[in-house]
């Protein structure tokens, strides 16, 4: 199993592709470790993600220094709400992913590959000297699935850990135990999608299974990485109360409690475009459901009511953190606490 060790960079169709980490080689075929679809591949296949290919019996990365987005992001858009609240995170994206969500958002270069988009050429280093140029506090690794730019978010990640640069990524949780492992010591903050409590929902809405990303969330959170979760409710997939109920239970019952949970509203978009947008009654009985459940900080995204955005101290309630939209407009913690009880709030605040 290749790893880490001995990278070999060649030049295929005139384009440098780095040697990828995870994968172990079976005679003409590689078996590719990095998530759980665990592709097996032919000489000159790619995987299911669009960015990994057998060439020659090596698995070489397609995704590497050849970003196709970079922006500057409020953090609280990935949403992290309980991680340097007001700061900005200088995101950055490759084409893939290794979900086939039918409600993508970003579908036009996640359901790509980096050798069918028009990309930019930038080196790890390029990308912590932007950063430090544009005084980002944070690194988000976002919009598509970091996972599938695993080897290029790694490299980048320990060069801003080396910086005192924050690393943050925002995932779909699909990715196996061992590179999660390698890579946690450089994350300081992730934002895992949790699509559904149900193996059906993640087969036919988003071409993965739930197991895994459940426990992606319990290494996470043994390993100490600030954690916060976002579930779209999507109308027919992911509404019904009961799986709500199911998800909300989970996590209290596993120690989440404390970690911010958001939903966010669906809007009809790739191959759900019949669908309609979620009734806002959803995205309240959802809250409900999830407070009552016991957790304690719990979120409402893609609404225009800015009220559940805000942040509340689960002990006297009093208003912590005044949002509107991605601006924070109030912040009263102090010393990681609620200044009117002393109650602790659970984040990452300086």
């Amino acid at each position: 199993m290749n790893q880490f060790t001995d990278r070999t960079t060649i030049h295929d169709e005139s384009t440098a592709y780095k040697e990828a980490f995870f994968y172990a080689s079976m005679g003409d075929e590689v078996r590719c470790g990095l998530c759980p679809h665990n592709c097996l591949l032919p000489e000159g296949h790619i995987g299911l993600c669009r960015t990994r290919k057998n060439i020659r019996g090596k698995l070489y990365t397609l995704a590497y220094g050849n970003p196709c987005a970079i922006n500057i992001d409020p953090i609280e858009k990935k949403p992290l709400y309980h991680f340097l609240p007001g700061s900005e995170a200088f995101s950055i994206a490759t084409a893939g992913c290794n979900f086939t969500c039918l409600n993508c958002q970003n579908y036009h270069i996640s359901q790509k590959s980096p050798i069918d988009i028009i990309t930019t050429n930038v080196s790890p280093e390029t990308i912590i000297k932007k950063c430090r140029e544009a005084n980002c506090k944070a690194i988000a690794y976002t919009y598509t699935e970091p996972t599938v730019f695993y080897e290029y978010m790694y490299d980048i990640a320990q060069l801003a850990h080396e910086e005192g640069i924050r690393n943050v990524m925002i995932s779909n949780g699909y990715i196996n135990p061992g590179p999660l492992k390698k890579l946690i010591p450089l994350l300081d903050a992730v934002n895992i999608d949790l699509k559904a409590m149900d193996e059906e929902v993640y087969k036919n809405l988003n071409g993965g299974s739930l197991k895994p990303v459940l426990h992606t969330l319990k290494i996470l959170k043994d390993m100490g990485v600030w954690i916060e979760i976002t579930n779209l409710l999507v109308p027919g997939y992911s509404t019904h109360p009961d799986l709500m109920q199911q998800m909300c239970k989970w996590l209290v019952i596993n120690g989440f409690s404390e970690y911010p949970l958001h939903f966010s509203r669906f809007f009809p978009t790739y191959r759900l475009k019949h669908l309609s947008s979620t009734p806002i009654a959803t995205l309240k009985l959802a809250r409900d459901i999830a407070l009552q459940t016991g957790l304690k900080y719990v979120y409402l995204g893609n609404i225009s009511e800015s009220e559940h955005s805000n942040t509340y101290c689960p002990k006297c309630k009093k208003l912590l953190i005044e949002r509107m939209g991605y601006l924070v407009r109030q912040m009263h913690i102090i010393d990681g606490k609620c200044p009117n009880c002393a109650h602790p709030i659970a984040g990452v605040w300086n």
